[in-house]
């Protein structure tokens, strides 16, 4: 099977993986909230969150643009995300380390669902077919909004 054949299938995997990383993401949000790890949904996070942006570096077009920098951002915050809740075990700074780390590593799967939303969806995209008409401009504000204050909300709780 070639790699146009598979794109379809890998395509779909990668949004399924992506809307089970930002479904896990908000679970393990509101446990910061709350001053709790969810293991499970935080492992479910974490492992998701690096496989769609893992994926995403196979998807068309095959050139470095917009989506494979923030695939590849997302993928450094992880790097440091990862290692602060399994090996440090958010001891000392590790914790806020963390806190930012999962935050940012979510808002950018929000951000790209966003993105996504408005290019794939019709509805949307009538509303904003170049991405920089007001409704995609006030959705990204209200997702940047959002994760600033859950992020101050999360850094004092958890």
């Amino acid at each position: 099977m070639t790699l146009d054949l598979a794109m379809p299938t890998l395509t779909a995997l990668h949004v399924a993986i992506s809307l089970i990383g930002i479904a896990a993401g908000f679970v393990v949000l509101n446990g910061m909230w709350n001053a709790r790890v969810p293991r499970a949904w935080t492992g479910a996070f974490l492992a998701a969150t690096v496989a769609t942006s893992a994926t995403g570096f196979l998807l068309k077009p095959l050139i470095f643009d917009p989506p494979q920098v923030v695939g590849a951002l997302s993928l450094l915050i992880l790097a440091i995300t990862v290692p602060a809740i399994y090996h440090f075990r958010l001891h000392g700074s590790w914790r806020r380390i963390y806190v930012v780390g999962a935050l940012l590593a979510l808002y950018l799967n929000v951000f790209v669902a966003i993105v996504q939303a408005f290019q794939k969806m019709d509805f949307l995209h009538a509303l904003a077919p170049k991405q920089a008409e007001p409704p995609f401009l006030i959705a990204q504000a209200l997702a940047v909004s959002f994760f600033v204050v859950s992020g101050v909300y999360a850094w004092k709780r958890f």
